[in-house]
């Protein structure tokens, strides 16, 4: 608000932007599902990648194939990026920002382990954690806060095309991970700072009393200059180890144009200009990695920056499935994964009926 913006209407004497921040939240998403079903939606939204999907599948964005330039835009970005807004050969979203999580350790700990570097595979991790009685630090249990462990372990949740979760998320390999995740929760191990809304991670990984936690880039980006000094030499962030894939999950925010748009010649060429090298690079400063290939070529990272490792893990990282169903889809997945950790239902059967319930809404996803 304070620089993209302005410095986009000094280009496009005319334009003026009417911007409106609002609390990303399931209150929003349903209000615009609302506002876009009946055409009275804003004409462009920096809408969560993993609503995307949702809002397409329903028709309530603008395809934006046909714009003037989209060709050559499209270029610009990653084909797993793009992948986001794809559907029925449209392409219904620009990326616009990207962030991935790190594990971030407390460097003494490490240490004081005998480890100058993070283990290099989560196993070891786990390990490490047991044999020295190290807490390491959940946010909770929805996908965004354990697909990392579980996929670093070996573990899955679905198939490539995201048709199908059982025989992926109840397979014997995700069973061991769960496993071995709950093992360590039962031995206070694990702690879940969601379950009992009284530990900051973050807090606790700065001072000690946790070996690892997990978070986006905002973990430093929010604190001062010389705060970040201090948190870098606390903690080691590093790329989640990998299972038999990627291991770091994707989030970040997509540009969209609601259907019914009143002013879409407007609305494109905002998107392309949010989009392109020099908003990008703006953006990059505030800890969002930017979805421009020309962007991130030009952000030149010391080593030493807190950005270099999230930067460095986003060639291999996942999405989460791009299924109208997500929102949903989610829910089950915590519910059960809730139910196991808390000894109400053993892992393969909760990993059981989550698949077989997941099956369903993703059957509903076309």
């Amino acid at each position: 608000m304070q620089e993209l913006i302005p410095a986009f209407e000094r280009k496009n004497p005319g334009f003026r932007v009417n911007y409106i921040n609002l609390a990303n939240n399931n209150e929003l998403k349903y209000s615009l599902i609302g506002r876009a079903s009946s055409n009275r939606g804003p004409d462009v939204v920096r809408m969560d990648i993993s609503w995307v999907p949702e809002f397409s599948h329903k028709g309530l964005l603008e395809p934006l194939n046909g714009f003037p330039g989209f060709e050559l835009l499209h270029q610009a970005f990653h084909h797993k990026d793009m992948s986001v807004g794809f559907y029925k050969n449209q392409y219904y979203s620009l990326p616009l920002n990207l962030y991935t999580k790190s594990a971030i350790f407390n460097r003494e700990l490490l240490e004081r382990a005998g480890y100058s570097e993070p283990p290099s595979t989560m196993d070891e991790v786990l390990e490490l954690a047991r044999t020295h009685h190290f807490t390491i630090g959940l946010g909770g249990l929805e996908a965004w806060d354990t697909l990392p462990y579980l996929f670093s372990l070996g573990g899955s949740f679905m198939d490539e095309n995201y048709t199908r979760a059982s025989g992926f998320l109840n397979s014997k390999a995700t069973i061991r991970a769960v496993e071995k995740l709950v093992g360590l929760y039962k031995e206070d191990l694990i702690h879940l700072s969601a379950a009992t809304l009284n530990r900051d991670n973050w807090r606790e990984v700065r001072n000690g009393n946790m070996i690892l936690t997990d978070e986006a880039p905002w973990f430093y980006s929010l604190l001062k200059d010389s705060e970040i000094k201090q948190a870098l030499q606390q903690t080691l962030p590093a790329p989640f180890p990998k299972g038999n894939g990627p291991s770091s999950i994707i989030g970040g925010e997509n540009l969209v144009m609601m259907k019914g748009s009143k002013h879409p010649a407007e609305a494109w060429a905002f998107m392309k200009w949010m989009t392109g090298k020099e908003a990008q690079l703006i953006m990059a400063r505030a800890g969002l990695i930017p979805t421009n290939k020309e962007a991130v070529k030009a952000l030149s990272l010391d080593k030493d920056s807190y950005l270099y490792p999230y930067v460095e893990a986003m060639d291999d990282t996942f999405l989460r499935p791009t299924v109208k169903n997500w929102s949903r889809i989610d829910e089950v997945y915590t519910l059960y994964l809730h139910q196991i950790f808390m000894g109400e239902l053993p892992v393969k059967v909760g990993l059981d009926r989550a698949a077989a319930e997941i099956d369903k809404l993703l059957e509903d996803s076309d």
